[in-house]
């Protein structure tokens, strides 16, 4: 879940796997941590660097993230393409009162849309990671 909404998902996870960790039953490998621990560092600044550079990319402004992140809460009533969609519109509905026209607003949309699908693969690839090394450790 954290990798799709605005939480921290990585790190998150990666508590997890601490947690697990520090039990006497079961251990990571030193290397496991570190990289476990370096990849959410970097996918965590990550997160926050594509959506801004997919927004300047394509000519947005940064009411058109902040209210990208006000549609993706919003757009959570809606289930998961809720949130995908809730962002985009969101987006869009801030470039357009930044005074945008139409086709600038879609245009810095779709970058601040696809910068976001990036990181959600991205944190979704990495947490997905952490459960399999995680349950590959304990059971």
């Amino acid at each position: 879940m954290g990798a799709v909404l605005p939480l921290p998902g990585p790190p998150l996870s990666l508590l997890g796997i601490f947690l697990i960790h520090w039990t006497k039953t079961y251990a990571f490998s030193t290397n496991t941590i570190w990289t476990l621990s370096i990849l959410t560092v970097i996918i965590t600044v990550l997160d926050y660097v594509i959506p801004a550079l997919g927004l300047k990319k394509y000519g947005g402004s940064k009411a058109g993230i902040w209210a990208s992140m006000i549609g993706l809460i919003l757009g959570m009533g809606f289930g998961p393409i809720g949130i995908f969609i809730g962002a985009f519109i969101g987006a869009f509905i801030g470039e357009i009162l930044v005074g945008k026209s139409s086709s600038q607003a879609t245009k810095a949309a779709w970058g601040t849309f696809i910068g976001f699908l990036m990181g959600v693969v991205l944190k979704t690839a990495l947490c997905l990671a952490m459960i399999w090394i995680a349950v590959a450790e304990v059971v």
